[in-house]
């Protein structure tokens, strides 16, 4: 093991976790909102519409111009953003009572920045410590962050049970705490050189391989199959297989987050042969989503959902290794292009998920149909805007197929 980057690599990891915080804090947070400070669904709607558009903009501009930017100092910066971020979000209602919405967008915009910081530069560093098994850390790496969600989860639920809600600010200033020790681990690490393609004509003739472009496509339905349960597990479970919702969020969120996290701590130990694993884990992902559109038995619904983060564990940080492997040289240009791409699958696939749902509960023969089944219409909307899901990893099998071939 080289010990001379050990500080960096946790920093890495603690900023891992710092993300799932960010990703996962304001979603369980936003029903407060609504009840504190009468924020509407629209107007809570935008702020996770800002937080991907932050991202992806942060993302875009790395990927064409990372050859402009310190790479040193924009990864020390990172944990300070996601630390102000929070820290903003936290205590902006003490300070501006009357103004709570615009601390909430100005803390959104800034902590989303730092996502996209964390997505372009945790992995390339990484990737660029000497190890045994590059793999095998990249997989590592993420993992933290699956594991960072059952932790985030876990927090909140007994937050809010023994505390209250209404104590949110101080719940934020809890897990204000993991950037900051980010932020300290990282002064004073070394911090290993990351390639970068020298100026932007070396990125016009990256983006001219047919390659870049396969590997793009399988990070984008890899980010569309993980987040679409992800986001959509605890409510299907709720509505369409009549589960608590207590326990929807437990099992939902949770459970999914655990076997999303096991899957890539196995590939961390275990691990070999990623684009067989890539493909395995598609095909196991499809019957997933098939399983859980069409089983009425709450049981199996609940092990289907939560065996999906299992299978797509490896779908995210697979595809990243297999790019860095195959375009050596691109550097920190691969891993912004790749973040753009699974961002963007990681929100269009589940917006088109409530999309179908909201669509086919209208219909005429969808409510006919779910009559004669003696179930609701929005029941049977939500198993077609599964089965829907399920498209995504069914389309990842092909793309898949041909990186296996292309090695």
């Amino acid at each position: 093991m080289n010990t001379k980057y050990t500080r960096a690599k946790y920093a890495c990891y603690a900023a891992n976790i710092s993300m799932s915080i960010v990703a996962n804090l304001p979603p369980v947070l936003f029903l407060t909102f609504r009840s504190l400070y009468s924020i509407s669904y629209s107007l809570l709607g935008l702020l996770i519409l800002i937080n991907f558009f932050t991202q992806l903009i942060v993302d875009l501009i790395f990927s064409f111009f990372s050859h402009k930017f310190n790479m040193e100092k924009a990864v020390k910066l990172m944990p300070i953003l996601t630390f102000s971020g929070l820290l903003i979000y936290a205590v902006w209602p003490w300070i501006f009572p009357g103004h709570v919405y615009l601390g909430l967008l100005v803390g959104t915009v800034i902590f989303s920045s730092s996502g996209g910081f964390a997505e372009v530069l945790i992995s390339p560093l990484i990737a660029a410590i000497p190890s045994e098994n590059p793999e095998r850390e990249m997989s590592k790496l993420h993992s933290f962050y699956a594991w960072g969600v059952v932790f985030v989860i876990a927090i909140c639920t007994l937050f809010i049970l023994f505390a209250g809600a209404k104590y949110w600010q101080w719940l934020t200033l809890i897990f204000v705490l993991i950037p900051l020790a980010s932020t300290i681990l990282f002064i004073g690490a070394k911090i290993p050189k990351m390639d970068t393609p020298k100026k932007a004509s070396g990125v016009l003739e990256f983006l001219k391989k047919g390659g870049v472009w396969l590997c793009v496509a399988a990070i984008f339905f890899g980010g569309a199959a993980e987040c679409t349960m992800a986001q959509w597990s605890s409510s299907y479970l709720e509505q369409a297989l009549g589960i608590p919702k207590v326990w929807g969020d437990i099992f939902g969120v949770a459970l999914f987050a655990v076997m999303l996290g096991l899957g890539r701590s196995l590939y961390a130990k275990y691990g070999k042969n990623i684009c067989k694993v890539l493909l395995l884990g598609t095909i196991g992902a499809s019957l997933c989503y098939f399983v859980s559109a069409i089983s009425n038995i709450a049981v199996v619904g609940l092990i289907a959902c939560a065996f999906t983060g299992f299978c797509t564990s490896m779908l995210w940080p697979g595809s990243l290794i297999v790019a860095s492997e195959r375009f050596p040289t691109a550097g920190v240009f691969i891993y912004a292009l790749m973040a753009a791409g699974g961002d963007f699958g990681a929100s269009v696939a589940p917006q088109l998920v409530g999309l179908v749902t909201d669509f086919t509960m209208e219909m005429p023969s969808v409510i006919s149909f779910a009559a004669s089944m003696g179930i609701a219409p929005e029941q049977l909307g939500m198993k077609i805007g599964m089965l829907f899901a399920m498209l995504f990893p069914l389309s990842s099998i092909p793309v898949f197929v041909r990186l296996k071939n292309r090695q």
